[in-house]
């Protein structure tokens, strides 16, 4: 698993992994991407495969960039508040990742830095202390009568739905899930369920 870390010699990309520090290969980075942003911006990025965080899809790369906190004092460290500075500071260059980075990156992932954040897993329970910006939409965005739906898969779950990918069931997370409601509502027993709960709800009304 790739990672580069700012401060560290341009161009070189290092590994977080149980050895330490090691270099490997510099990972992908369209011309200009990082001039986006000035210097010290970042104290660390991670390049991630599949099976480097649930967060990646089978196929998938993505970036979770780690924003530099210097300069705010460590009781003023509002998470939010980093955030919102960022994107403020860098729409610019968050605007230059739209065009040249997303492309070929599933999503860019920005946490404001510190030991805690860095730790593997990274904890998703922080909420609204990133901001996604992701790679092709999906298919169904924006369909006319269209919902979107939020959920949380436990490790079971989601193994089950990466497999169904791998094997070329689908293409992405999302598309699983609607491959699996298309063939329960192709399930005769699944017609069956329909009428029990409009028989249900005919019950209900007469109450």
């Amino acid at each position: 698993m790739p990672s580069h870390r700012g401060g560290d010699e341009p161009g070189v990309v290092t590994t977080r992994a149980g050895r330490g520090n090691v270099p490997v290969s510099p990972a992908p980075e369209p011309g200009g991407s990082r001039e986006a942003f000035p210097e010290g911006t970042f104290a660390w990025v991670d390049v991630l495969g599949y099976g480097d965080d649930p967060a990646v899809e089978p196929g998938d790369t993505a970036v979770r960039v780690f924003i530099d906190r210097a300069g705010r004092a460590e009781e003023d460290w509002d998470i939010k508040g980093t955030i919102d500075e960022f994107a403020e500071a860098n729409q610019g260059g968050i605007g230059k990742l739209h065009e040249e980075l997303l492309p070929s990156i599933a999503w860019v992932e920005f946490v404001p830095d510190s030991p805690q954040a860095r730790v593997r897993p990274y904890d998703q329970s922080f909420g609204m202390t990133r901001k996604f910006l992701r790679k092709r939409p999906d298919v169904m965005d924006g369909a006319t009568g269209g919902t979107r739906v939020g959920t949380w898969l436990g490790p079971a779950d989601l193994a089950t739905v990466d497999a169904l990918i791998m094997a070329g069931v689908a293409s992405s997370r999302s598309e699983v899930i609607r491959w699996a409601l298309g063939r329960i509502r192709e399930n005769p027993v699944y017609t069956q369920l329909q009428d029990r709960v409009h028989e249900i709800g005919e019950l209900k009304a007469q109450f």
